[in-house]
């Protein structure tokens, strides 16, 4: 059974991870992860799909004995005091993507996976999933494992009640911009007594930001969190807030399950892994949802990879072991066994991904989730981004949930980047 990511998305301060990398000279990796034929390999969780590790093993026995780890509670501060410690680092890791920049500055402590050939595969990847990896200098640390791209979950019966679009053609066409998306939740407001199109304000403020091609943090290391492209997410999130289409039922409570079934939360936003949530909450609903675009375009949230240790005795055998587990039929698995939505687009047109999903009334949910995964915007993401993003998503969770003044909460929200900025030393 996969777990919820909700607990792996966690954000933290950026700057941990960068500081406590840096500790670590370029080229002192001591290698111990791996001692003759054994190979260790760190993940967590619903990380990685179970039956593709057991074959890996079983497919590289005869050339490494590969000890498959999942580390359970705070994975990244385990990994980071492990690798400062210099003793027993694994040789192939899990990075999740929230906290892949972190590691992008001291990319000397990864082995660069171009220097194993992986340009040769560069092409059988989502280019936009494949820069997240790249460091400044230019080496690869990460190989793709997943991605997250944001759908709209609805319930067709409550929106046709209501009036709106229901088939999820119809759904993707006429929600389609953010303006016809509130548009649709005032409708519902009206005509379904207590029902919610949303039921938070970041969700809101999230996808936008992934709508877009910048962060918080530019490539010259400028706070950029008080500019126009985030404002504008800002503005929306408080927009849906005054229109009074957000919900004040926490997210995952017995509340919302039970708002969700009686067809008073009829309607979120969220990643592809979210399909396996919502399945485990409300099991009684088979047959009651359906997946539509993501209004505003594509967004993406999580997704993760494999990198290499400079630990590692045996790079060239560990990145034949990763970019099997990785490619598009083990990825396909993966998706099937876990929710690990493939970064290899060929793994889209395959049957085992293109059956009806009975619990979303036998939509072929492929058809919506792959073009989203394909059109995701490059961004530049900064190791200083979840640092000084987090003031401004706690203060628009302040708006949504405590009903705090916008205006005071963006105020305090960029009071809190300027001191954080100053102290991890960027220009604010």
């Amino acid at each position: 059974m996969r777990l919820s990511r909700r607990g792996l998305l966690r954000a933290g301060l950026a700057g941990t991870a960068a500081t406590a990398l840096g500790g670590l000279a370029s080229g002192c990796a001591v290698p111990t992860g791996s001692t003759g034929r054994n190979m260790v390999l760190w993940y967590w969780s619903g990380g990685l799909s179970e039956t593709v590790v057991k074959q890996a093993k079983a497919r590289y026995d005869s050339a490494v004995n590969l000890r498959a780890t999942q580390i359970g509670g705070y994975y990244r501060s385990k990994l980071l005091t492990t690798m400062t410690g210099r003793a027993h680092i694994p040789d192939i890791v899990g990075l999740k993507g929230e906290d892949m920049a972190s590691y992008l500055p001291n990319a000397d402590q990864f082995v660069d996976l171009r220097t194993l050939g992986a340009d040769k595969l560069k092409s059988q990847y989502l280019d936009w999933k494949w820069q997240q990896a790249i460091a400044p200098d230019g080496s690869l640390i990460g190989f793709p494992i997943d991605v997250g791209p944001v759908v709209h979950y609805y319930q067709p019966a409550v929106f046709e009640k209501a009036g709106l679009p229901y088939e999820p053609d119809d759904v993707s066409r006429e929600m389609a911009t953010w303006d016809q998306f509130f548009a649709a939740g005032e409708q519902l407001k009206q005509r379904i007594r207590g029902a919610f199109m949303l039921t938070d304000v970041g969700s809101v403020f999230e996808m936008s930001i992934g709508q877009g091609a910048k962060r918080f943090v530019d490539e010259d290391e400028n706070f950029i969190g008080d500019q126009e492209h985030v404002r504008v997410c800002w503005d929306r999130a408080v927009e849906a807030k005054r229109r009074g289409l957000v919900s004040s039922i926490v997210s995952g409570t017995p509340d919302s399950i039970s708002a969700k079934e009686k067809g008073r939360l009829p309607s979120m936003l969220n990643a592809s892994w979210a399909a396996g949530d919502l399945k485990l909450e409300v099991p009684k609903m088979e047959g009651e949802w359906r997946v539509a675009n993501c209004p505003g375009g594509p967004s993406n949230v999580g997704g993760s990879f494999l990198a290499i240790t400079k630990a590692c005795r045996e790079p060239e055998r560990a990145f034949e072991i990763i970019s099997w587990m990785l490619n598009a039929d083990n990825q396909a698995q993966g998706f099937v066994e876990a929710g690990l939505f493939p970064s290899t687009p060929a793994s889209y047109e395959m049957t085992k991904l293109r059956e009806p999903d009975p619990f979303f009334g036998d939509q072929i949910t492929m058809d919506v989730y792959g073009p989203a995964a394909e059109k995701i915007p490059v961004a530049f993401n900064s190791p200083f981004d979840v640092a000084l993003g987090q003031p401004i998503r706690d203060e628009i969770k302040n708006v949504g949930v405590l009903g705090k003044d916008p205006k005071k909460a963006w105020s305090d929200a960029m009071s809190k980047c300027r001191r954080i900025g100053e102290h991890l030393g960027v220009s604010v």
